[in-house]
């Protein structure tokens, strides 16, 4: 998946570092953000391919931050996939407008099988 960015949107270092491990692994170039507020200006910034977002992190949450994109008529196609470890969060997801939803700890394989399948 050479070229292909991977924008990671978590409020846990220790989640964003290994998923950007994992993703680097894989060929992807990675673009990280801790801070929700900042999202949508490194979206525009950056321009990536796809979309990671934890559902609920401080300030703005995953399906706020989703909700944005969905209305903004540059970036409403960004594939995007949320995640939480939180209880009933896909029903969440699914309201804001997410592609595809993944349970925390979720499985390595399907991880990367499922966001090579959405940027190809």
């Amino acid at each position: 998946m050479k070229n292909k960015k991977v924008m990671i949107c978590d409020d846990d270092h220790d989640n964003l570092n290994i998923s950007e491990f994992l993703l680097e692994f894989e060929g992807y170039i990675v673009i990280k953000e801790i801070d929700s507020t900042n999202l949508i200006n490194k979206i525009n910034e950056n321009n990536p391919d796809i979309l990671l977002v934890d559902m609920w992190m401080p300030v703005l949450c995953g399906g706020g931050i989703i909700k944005i994109i969905r209305v903004d008529s540059k970036n409403k196609e960004l594939p995007i996939i949320a995640f939480s470890a939180s209880y009933e969060s896909d029903k969440a997801a699914i309201e804001a407008g997410e592609n595809h939803y993944i349970s925390k700890p979720f499985n390595i394989d399907d991880f990367t099988k499922l966001i090579s399948k959405l940027v190809s």
